[in-house]
């Protein structure tokens, strides 16, 4: 659980004009009948820094007033009073600096983050047979400094002579240090190295690499008046949310919703909203599998205000509501929402990978069937609907033909999924035939999300207490994996 997300107030009069905000959550959040702990623990915060925010004592960061006002219900009110009290202390700054070069970005704070790993040499980190790609863009991610107009990405050794520097920077020494192109570019390739990596041979490494990364880029992003913040600032917010999700995929959820709280802090600051629609996208998953359906869903609808208009993020807020609907029974909210995307689906144009370039390595519709895919199959676990069931296996199906090559954590986590479908189906045959592969093929941690998913499948599996030999010894191998 995040301690603080929100910046201190430099002085009395930028407190008193973020007062009102705090007027108006104070009174939202007595008539939704919570308590400052129950908002805090749906939304990720301490209640010490809901408290804070009622009383004007910290600025609100605007994804989290939109995530405050989807849970209160608020009707847009508590993001209105949001841009206005941003507006009002912008305008107060300026004031003070008449004649002057527009206030440097604030720097970005939140609460305590995941420690900094042991120092080493990256080469010593990296995978032996690791190669960078020779340009940019790549792996769904784009150079901050040249966009989609593509450059070049510098040898490893050059690589790892940048990124060490990069690392060293000291920031109670340093004052207003230059940030290169080549050191974007070299941080940029490392990140698509270290995903690709997770990606296909489920690299632990690739956690430490990001973070130790990550934490250099917090020093360079708290020195104050950085004239590179918003240079960094995207690139940082993909690293962010890299970490994240990194840590969410091997079971270590306390920690992922930190990272990707800071991963909106940045991308706020940057205007990414692809990178901010995956962070949200992240939180929502993380709330499910805490078997919170309420916040999986109001992380999931303040997709849809993050990036108002955008059919492919309204289709992505749609999947994620589905199925924090699904895990709470509601098998008419689910339908409507999955039936939704499909038709947002329909309507998403060539711009969508402009914003989130991430849509190039897995499309769009690769996306919508494996989460109407998981939604399907929670809903018939928790209905015990076989004709969802059945649902769930042919939209698993269809997302396993859609993925390309190479991504092999997804494909072990989608047939997995497939055959808890049919776990679901009550045929615990074809389960057994689609699971044991991957039991057969992959070392299994538990507190993974692959664990969490086989935990499932063997609750499920036990319950239909089907006696053939080849299921009782699949359950048994099962069992010493999960538990």
């Amino acid at each position: 659980m995040i301690t603080e997300g929100m910046g201190p107030l430099p002085d009395a009069r930028a407190s008193e004009v973020w007062q009102d905000f705090g007027t108006r959550l104070r009174q939202w959040r007595r008539r939704a009948g919570l308590t400052q702990a129950q908002v805090g623990a749906r939304v990720g915060y301490d209640h010490t820094a809901i408290s804070k925010l009622e009383h004007g004592t910290r600025r609100t960061p605007l994804p989290l007033a939109r995530r405050l006002d989807e849970l209160m219900t608020a009707g847009g009110d508590l993001l209105a009073a949001c841009e206005a009290a941003a507006e009002a202390e912008s305008a107060a700054g300026q004031g003070e600096e008449a004649g002057g070069a527009p206030p440097a970005p604030a720097p970005a704070r939140t609460g305590p983050l995941p420690g900094e790993p042991a120092g080493g040499s990256l080469l010593a980190m990296l995978p032996p047979d690791t190669e960078l790609p020779r340009s940019l863009p790549t792996y769904g991610l784009v150079c901050p400094v040249h966009g989609r107009d593509g450059c070049a990405v510098p040898a490893l050794d050059d690589v790892v002579a940048l990124h060490t520097a990069f690392c060293a920077l000291d920031p109670a020494t340093a004052s207003r240090p230059a940030l290169d192109t080549d050191t974007v570019h070299a941080l940029t390739a490392l990140l698509a190295v270290c995903l690709r990596a997770d990606e296909e041979r489920a690299w632990p490494g690739a956690t430490v690499v990001v973070e130790r990364t990550l934490h250099a880029m917090l020093r360079w992003m708290a020195l104050p008046a950085a004239p590179y913040q918003r240079q960094l600032a995207p690139l940082a917010a993909e690293y962010a949310q890299s970490a994240g999700c990194l840590r969410l995929l091997w079971g270590r959820n306390a920690t992922a919703m930190a990272w990707l709280d800071r991963s909106l802090v940045w991308a706020g600051m940057a205007g990414h909203v692809g990178t901010e629609v995956a962070a949200l996208g992240d939180m929502s998953t993380l709330a499910r599998l805490e078997g919170d359906g309420l916040s999986a869903l109001a992380y999931g609808g303040a997709i849809r205000q993050v990036a108002a208009g955008r059919y492919w993020a309204g289709a992505m807020s749609d999947l994620y509501q589905a199925r924090g609907h699904a895990v709470r029974g509601d098998t008419r909210r689910t339908l409507d929402h999955i039936e939704h995307a499909w038709s947002e689906l329909d309507r998403v144009g060539e711009r969508d990978e402009t914003e989130a370039p991430w849509l190039s390595v897995a499309s769009v519709r690769l996306r919508v069937e494996s989460g109407a895919a998981g939604a399907l199959r929670d809903l018939a676990a928790a209905t015990g609907d076989r004709r969802l069931a059945l649902r769930a296996v042919g939209a698993s199906r269809a997302a396993l033909n859609l993925l390309p090559p190479g991504m092999h954590s997804a494909r072990k986590l989608f047939l997995v999924r497939m055959a808890d479908a049919h776990a679901c189906a009550q045929d615990p045959q074809a389960a057994v035939a689609i699971a044991r592969p991957v039991l057969d093929t992959t070392e299994i941690t538990s507190s993974t999300l692959l664990g969490q998913e086989l935990r499932g499948l063997h609750g499920r599996l036990a319950s239909r207490r089907d006696d053939r030999p080849e299921t009782e010894d699949f359950l048994r191998r099962l069992a010493a994996v999960v538990r």
